[in-house]
């Protein structure tokens, strides 16, 4: 069981969480909430994301990118935890579960849901592996903003009641920066054992000074998301609350900026995965009040 919970990577499924938290709020505020929409979404949202981090630890160990010069946390079929087979396994077994409440959801919603969902899961299987992995070719982040802003966020809010307004886009931008910026410190973090494995994340095809721009920029650029929406009356101004969340941002800016050394920067990745939680709960009492 823990090697299963190691994969999954815990500190990661924020991205998921978040978005499916504010397109429910935003739909909470047009008056057209369930419970049963938001739990089912919310466990197809987690259950996809695990998939991906699953996939993910397979294909690395298997292309050779997870080797003991890494820094980051253990990966458990490169450390041996679990067999390729057994990983495989996993992989199809929460795919499956998402499917399932991904039938309630088309259900409930109609065929765009269907669409999401097999555009989700090819995406995912893509991301590090079949013959043109994409994560490895410095497009992680863009698989990241779509699916894990966009689509998701968006995707949230359509369930309710098959509409798509705009403050479901708006808040999805920010969504989507904040869930990249998780990814590029995993990148900055992996920047040399990914650029001797050949794994060409943007990290490595930017270099280190720049990605760390790039994160400072994803961050702040999830904070202007908001205000842009409140300035052009998208977004009332009680998601300006959100504006709270930013001292969250300041130890790992910081952290990014004066270390190399790995648990410093497992610490970026995990306190981002905190602020984007905390940005998606102020933003959510914001819509609500």
């Amino acid at each position: 069981m823990r090697a299963w919970v190691l994969a999954a990577r815990p500190a990661t499924l924020p991205a998921g969480i978040a978005a499916v938290v504010v397109g429910s709020a935003l739909a909470a505020a047009d008056g057209v909430f369930a419970w049963d929409l938001f739990l089912v979404t919310l466990f197809a949202a987690v259950a996809i994301q695990i998939g991906v981090n699953f996939a993910n630890d397979l294909a690395d160990a298997e292309k050779g990118a997870d080797t003991e010069a890494r820094i980051g946390p253990t990966r458990a079929v490169a450390a041996g935890l679990l067999t390729p087979d057994q990983m495989k396994r996993g992989i199809v077994v929460v795919f499956a579960l998402a499917a399932l409440a991904g039938l309630y959801l088309i259900a409930m919603a109609g065929w765009v849901i269907l669409a999401i969902g097999l555009v989700s899961i090819i995406a995912a299987l893509g991301y590090t592996n079949g013959p043109v992995p994409y994560g490895y070719y410095g497009l992680g982040e863009v698989f990241v903003f779509v699916f894990f802003g966009l689509v998701a966020t968006v995707g949230t809010r359509y369930v309710y009641d098959r509409t798509a307004p705009a403050d479901a886009w708006w808040s999805a931008v920010a969504m989507g920066l904040l869930a990249s910026a998780i990814l590029v410190a995993n990148n900055v973090r992996d920047i040399d054992t990914d650029r001797d494995a050949g794994k060409r994340t943007l990290a490595v095809i930017l270099g280190r000074t720049t990605a760390r721009w790039l994160y400072t920029a994803m961050i702040a650029g999830a904070y202007m998301a908001v205000i842009g929406a409140v300035a052009i009356g998208v977004l009332p101004a009680w998601a300006l609350l959100t504006l709270a969340s930013a001292p969250l941002a300041v130890t790992p800016v910081r952290t990014i900026f004066t270390e190399t050394g790995g648990p410093p920067l497992i610490g970026v990745l995990k306190a981002t995965a905190r602020l984007q939680l905390a940005f998606a709960a102020l933003l959510a009492v914001g819509v609500l009040l």
